[in-house]
């Protein structure tokens, strides 16, 4: 018995149907499902779930599907590339499976989330319940929404469309041919999309082609053979390319809102159109969907005195700045008594080894120097040779600006310590850093950066000469360090 037969033609442009035939009766679209399988994981790769590279494993349940398949076994792994290659071009039933559970975790859940995406692109008439198209019960469609759903893949996600003109391509384990690799060859302008057989369904085709500015897409369901739901398919098309007007505006379809991975950003509200309503008058209630929010502006916070520190909070630190302090003093110490034996084992003087050993107490200072206050009465030498002009009193002398070419790029270098997993780890490097090289680091400012990986330890608001001495010095003790510029 022949499948029922069903046909839509509709411009692309503008989304205007040309020619229906039964183009709302729900059928069986075979392998045509396989067209919201991919959908669902371009849309999935391009909000960040999962990357063409990811690795796959392929489940028992994957690896048993019947052909077509790509020949995937059980616990093996794959790019999810090749399986889109695979499902796109040789419409292998194995991979659709294996897309749908990396995607989902399960075929189940991810036939409800094709559900949910064609509900969102008005597919009115669809009901899935698998990802590769095979016959269950329930599981139909229309031409009309398979129409529908051909223009989303071409205008929603165009990056990956070359994949349905494919003659071939490599899928990882080997390279397949395109199943509409006929019409793709016979028809003038044809590059895509996706074809369907089952023995319920019958020989079905989505396909475009391009000719000029115009563009058609027609959908065929319950053909008898591939050579004549091919050549239905171009008789529609040649329909459709004489009823499209030569110039039209491009109105693309709206693209569906990003509803996440577990649709948890829709939520259905029921809003009355009265507090009080009358009694004679029924109550319009309107159903909201709510998209997820990808990104939203952060709250200002608002402004309060900052509160005191709590003791509790202030003896910690300063316990862990002592801590620090001895363990860096602890630290030099260790530094100088091996430079003592070291002395020692060379045959240096006994008294030059002890020497070392009661200066390494002394090593590390308490707090650096504050710098003396330069007295007014001071009088610089001049730098002039002329012996003539030396004792020449100030009032006659012209006031000269001498400039030169800076090198060290000013004060706007800086050295990383670290990074480090937590903001504390970081601070309390940075703290040990400056007490261990009070000389080279005092004045700099520690900052702590957050980034993708972790906290960086910096030391800013060095010169590019001080960034240097201080890294040499730092990578002599065996610390980490690298300098960085003032880009």
């Amino acid at each position: 018995m022949a499948a029922p037969y069903a046909g839509m033609v509709m411009d692309a442009r503008n989304g205007e149907v040309l020619h229906s035939e039964n183009a709302d009766t729900r059928l069986h679209p075979a392998s045509l499902t396989k067209m919201m399988t991919l959908y669902v994981v371009f849309e999935a790769v391009q909000n960040g779930e999962i990357t063409m590279d990811t690795k796959v494993r392929i489940s028992r349940n994957a690896a048993s599907e019947p052909p077509s398949k790509l020949g995937l076994r059980a616990g093996s792994t794959i790019q999810l590339r090749y399986l889109v290659r695979a499902a796109a071009v040789k419409s292998a039933n194995d991979s659709a499976t294996a897309l749908a559970e990396a995607i989902s975790g399960s075929e189940a859940a991810f036939a409800r989330r094709m559900n949910r995406t064609a509900k969102a692109l008005g597919m009115t008439r669809t009901t899935f319940k698998n990802a590769h198209g095979l016959t269950e019960s329930g599981h139909l469609s229309t031409a009309r929404d398979m129409t529908i759903l051909g223009r989303h893949v071409l205008y929603d996600y165009p990056q990956y469309y070359n994949l349905f003109s494919r003659r071939s391509t490599h899928a990882g384990l080997k390279t397949v041919a395109h199943t509409n690799r006929r019409f793709l060859n016979s028809y003038q302008g044809a590059d895509g999309i996706k074809t369907g057989y089952t023995r319920a369904a019958g020989f079905n085709l989505t396909a475009s082609a391009e000719r000029g500015s115009e563009r058609i897409i027609v959908t065929v369901f319950g053909g008898n053979s591939t050579r004549t739901r091919n050549a239905q398919v171009a008789k529609l098309m040649d329909l459709g390319f004489r009823k499209a007007p030569s110039r039209m505006a491009l109105r693309k379809p709206s693209k569906p809102p990003y509803l996440g991975p577990d649709a948890s950003g829709a939520d259905e509200v029921i809003i009355a159109s009265s507090q009080t309503p009358s009694t004679s008058t029924r109550a319009k209630s309107i159903r909201v969907v709510a998209a997820a929010v990808k990104s939203s502006l952060r709250p200002q916070a608002r402004p309060v005195a900052e509160p005191a520190l709590p003791d509790m909070l202030v003896a910690e630190l300063q316990d862990d700045i002592q801590s620090v302090l001895a363990e860096v003093q602890t630290e030099d110490v260790q530094e100088v008594a091996a430079t003592a034996a070291k002395l020692a084992l060379a045959g240096a003087p006994v008294e030059t080894a002890q020497a070392a050993e009661i200066s390494a107490a002394k090593t590390a200072p308490s707090a650096s120097p504050k710098p003396v206050v330069r007295p007014r009465t001071l009088v610089l030498a001049s730098a002039s040779n002329d012996s003539n002009t030396s004792d020449a009193p100030a009032t006659d002398r012209k006031a000269e600006v001498v400039t030169r070419i800076s090198t060290s790029g000013g004060r706007h270098w800086g050295i990383n310590v670290g990074r480090y997993p937590s903001r504390f780890a970081a601070e309390k490097a940075l703290l040990k850093t400056a007490l261990a090289e009070m000389s080279t680091l005092d004045g700099s400012l520690r900052k702590v950066v957050n980034g993708a990986r972790g906290y960086d330890a910096n030391f800013m608001g060095l010169t590019r000469e001080a960034a240097d001495l201080a890294c040499r010095r730092l990578q002599a003790r065996q610390v980490t360090c690298f300098m960085i510029g003032p880009s």
